[in-house]
């Protein structure tokens, strides 16, 4: 379809923005808007200038009869900053206190706006690794690692905490947990997870890593490659961490059942942002 060069940047722009991290040929616009390479590299200079502006991405250019365009996710730090900030003053509310010292984060993990954003946060730090699969635990760091699948545009693994007859064979580990020093097993299917993949895993919650560190030994057992960790709230209180390298956005300072207090700060997310 012909069209002119306002409605080209819209529509291009879309596309983009839809097919994260995803080569595409320049021949693939030209035919699609019938015009010529040159106008389509001058459209994709108007649409890299403004989104790097907007704190919205980049666009990398791959030169070529192989290389194409390419869009890779990105969020502005004054915007990290701020969902960031959002996040802390949501879980420090006193009302989010269950029984046992508890939080209550299922408003936060159901709402697609923040999960969205959250998602952007973990494909902006690690956009410069090379990751073939996302993997989280079931249940609740299941709609973070979509989210931050979707801006890497790789698939999600989810490991499961007992078999499931719908997913074939399994690989089963037992493994302790950091905070119970409880024998627990996780479970992952075969077919979900190719022998030497690069994999991020992201969780919802971290008291000393138990469950991290419990799918690292996991992925050993199909030789995949750990690329990076991502933690949305990790507790302070703890006297021995079973994982070293990870990236938090929360940290959970201390909670005081009896005050009716919450404690939070920023993680270390910043730490890793150049």
């Amino acid at each position: 379809m012909k069209l002119r060069r306002s409605s080209r940047l819209v529509d291009m722009t879309h596309y983009l923005l839809e097919h994260p991290h995803q080569l595409v040929p320049l021949t693939f616009f030209a035919e699609r808007y019938q015009s010529a390479k040159s106008s389509i590299s001058e459209d994709l200079a108007i649409v890299k200038q403004t989104f790097e502006q907007q704190g919205i991405g980049t666009l990398q250019t791959l030169p070529g009869a192989a290389g194409g365009v390419q869009y890779i996710p990105k969020i502005s730090h004054e915007e990290a900053k701020e969902t960031i900030d959002y996040l802390c003053k949501m879980l420090a509310n006193p009302e989010r206190l269950l029984p046992g010292g508890y939080l209550y984060m299922n408003d936060i993990l159901g709402d697609p706006r923040i999960v969205n954003k959250i998602g952007r946060l973990y494909a902006s730090v690690f956009s410069d690794r090379k990751i073939d699969v996302v993997m989280t635990v079931a249940t609740k760091g299941i709609p973070l690692a979509y989210a931050v699948a979707h801006f890497l545009n790789v698939p999600v693994v989810i490991v499961r905490r007992d078999n499931k007859v719908t997913e074939g064979s399994m690989v089963s580990i037992n493994y302790v947990s950091g905070s119970s020093k409880r024998i627990q097993t996780m479970v992952l299917a075969k077919r979900s997870l190719a022998e030497g993949s690069n994999v991020l895993i992201i969780d919802d919650f971290m008291k000393a890593g138990g469950t991290v560190n419990g799918m690292i030994s996991l992925l050993d057992e199909f030789n995949a490659n750990v690329m990076g960790i991502g933690v949305l709230v990790e507790s302070e209180e703890t006297e021995e961490r079973l994982v070293d390298e990870y990236i938090s956005l929360v940290k959970l300072s201390s909670v005081d059942v009896k005050e009716k207090q919450i404690t939070v700060k920023e993680g270390n997310y910043f730490k890793f942002i150049k």
